[in-house]
């Protein structure tokens, strides 16, 4: 991450700032701006582990932003730079992430400073549980409280220790796998869970291209295919955003940065192979195709349409902004541009896709495993043959209309197999994602489109979101 400038905000300061600019075109009755602003409250943990015969201590975090709606929800990272500033920012986004997609939480993040590299799986789940420990007897991991889920450094395999530590715990609770969600498949998660976030990043993308005046705004035309994308960093969220849009969406990924440096070519990457050789040598260093750039970050900065911002925080600075290239950013991971850099990219003409927007796919697929677990039943389990016993009616009515009229006529090749399958877990999570995709991007497109004074994507979100929140706390009765 390049140093950024000293005059810059924090990234909670710039949560702050972008709050404050969108509650300024709001009339919020007196008090009730602080009330949404404010983070409810952190629980600070130390405690310790034993583990190669000496005690180590480690400090965790949940901070818990609004609980306008409970549960509150939001992902748990185990990060070097996690402190509690970075917690309070990252709760307040889930607040209003939750809001803008409409998904029925209150805003809550946790964080454990680690190195999750540093130590064996086994050590790992001792530190993970104890962890978790330490906040289920708070009821800061529970079903109807506060439901966990993953963030950066951590994924399935944690959310499965830590299910199983609340189960161990609260032995006659029901509903105990709902108090984390991004668990294994076979341990109570759903299905989609894993490319979920990559996933509505590309839903994001294609709802942008269906419309020609948002396109315009960014001086592009056409379609998805064929646009030349940067993607900055393939971890989970990156690497599917980049798998689907090459694969399904014809866009050209000219440029992958990861933390050994950064592999470009022109003709287009094949981020399949890259997320193998990532994966066994830990960077891209040595890759056989695509030419390495040993300094990442200046490729930030190369000629693309769409560039996706998918690692870490302020990777988009003051130091930097001016010479971005892009003409569309979507922000995949959580504050990747300053609130110094939006205001230079705006003034430049590029449009920016607001994270809480771009990766609310991830909670999104969450509140569906939520209510899959509440409801211990699978998706689709009920109605998919029904479905499918339907369709073939119709096609053998068709068939034998066409027989008896000596039409000779026929279904087209592969009709048959595609109308035919009823839809599983897998496809009605991407079709209630994509749904969900859709209808946010409207409601932020309105509030753009519609108020002269608003400029950008990234205000008009706050300002949806914002008002859907004041809206849950008058039916309060606050």
């Amino acid at each position: 991450m390049s140093s950024q400038a000293s005059n810059e905000p924090t990234f909670r300061e710039s949560v702050d700032l972008m709050f404050n600019r969108a509650a300024a075109l709001l009339d919020l009755p007196p008090g009730l701006e602080e009330k949404i602003r404010v983070c409810n409250s952190t629980y600070t943990v130390r405690f310790g582990v034993k583990l190669r015969g000496k005690i180590h201590t480690f400090t965790g975090y949940r901070s818990v932003h609004s609980e306008h709606m409970e549960p509150v929800k939001g992902g748990i990272r185990f990060s070097l730079g996690v402190n509690q500033d970075e917690v309070e920012a990252l709760a307040a986004l889930m607040t209003y992430k939750c809001a803008l997609v409409e998904t029925p939480f209150g805003g809550s993040k946790g964080g454990l400073c680690i190195d999750p590299r540093a130590y064996e799986e086994d050590e790992m789940e001792r530190i993970t549980r104890r962890f978790a420990y330490e906040l289920i007897k708070r009821d800061l991991i529970h079903p109807s409280q506060n439901v966990p889920a993953p963030d950066m450094g951590t994924g399935e395999r944690e959310m499965a220790w830590m299910a199983d530590q609340y189960a161990r715990m609260n032995t006659t609770d029901i509903n105990s796998k709902a108090c984390v969600t991004g668990k294994p498949p076979h341990a109570g998660g759903i299905q989609g869970r894993v490319e979920a976030t990559g996933r509505g990043v590309q839903y994001a993308l294609q709802e942008f291209f269906r419309h020609p005046d948002d396109m315009a705004k960014a001086g592009l035309s056409g379609s998805l295919d064929g646009k030349r994308v940067i993607v900055q960093g393939l971890g989970n969220v990156g690497y599917h955003a980049a798998k689907f849009l090459s694969e399904e969406d014809g866009c050209k990924v000219v440029g992958i940065i990861e933390r050994d440096g950064a592999l470009v070519d022109e003709s287009g990457l094949d981020v399949e192979a890259i997320s193998h050789w990532i994966r066994s040598h830990g960077g891209v260093k040595g890759f056989a195709d695509g030419t390495y750039v040993e300094n990442g970050s200046v490729v930030l900065e190369n000629e693309c349409e769409i560039l996706i911002p998918a690692a870490l925080e302020g990777v988009i600075n003051l130091s930097n902004a001016d010479r971005v290239k892009a003409q569309l950013i979507i922000e995949a991971a959580n504050g990747p541009v300053t609130a110094g850099a939006d205001e230079i990219l705006r003034k430049k003409g590029c449009v920016i896709i607001p994270d809480m927007y771009a990766n609310a796919g991830g909670v999104t697929v969450s509140y569906f495993e939520w209510v899959k677990n509440l409801s211990h039943i699978r998706f689709g389990r009920m109605q998919r043959r029904q479905e499918e016993s339907r369709h073939q009616l119709l096609v053998n009515e068709l068939e034998r209309l066409s027989k008896d009229a000596g039409v000779g006529w026929q279904l087209s090749k592969g009709f048959k197999d595609k109308y035919l399958r009823g839809a599983g877990e897998l496809e009605l999570v991407r079709s209630g994602l994509e749904d969900t995709m859709r209808a946010a991007y409207q409601a932020m497109r309105e509030t753009w489109h519609d108020h002269p004074e608003i400029t950008d994507l990234r205000t008009s979100a706050y300002v949806v979101s914002i008002g859907r929140i004041e809206a849950s706390y008058r039916a309060k009765g606050l």
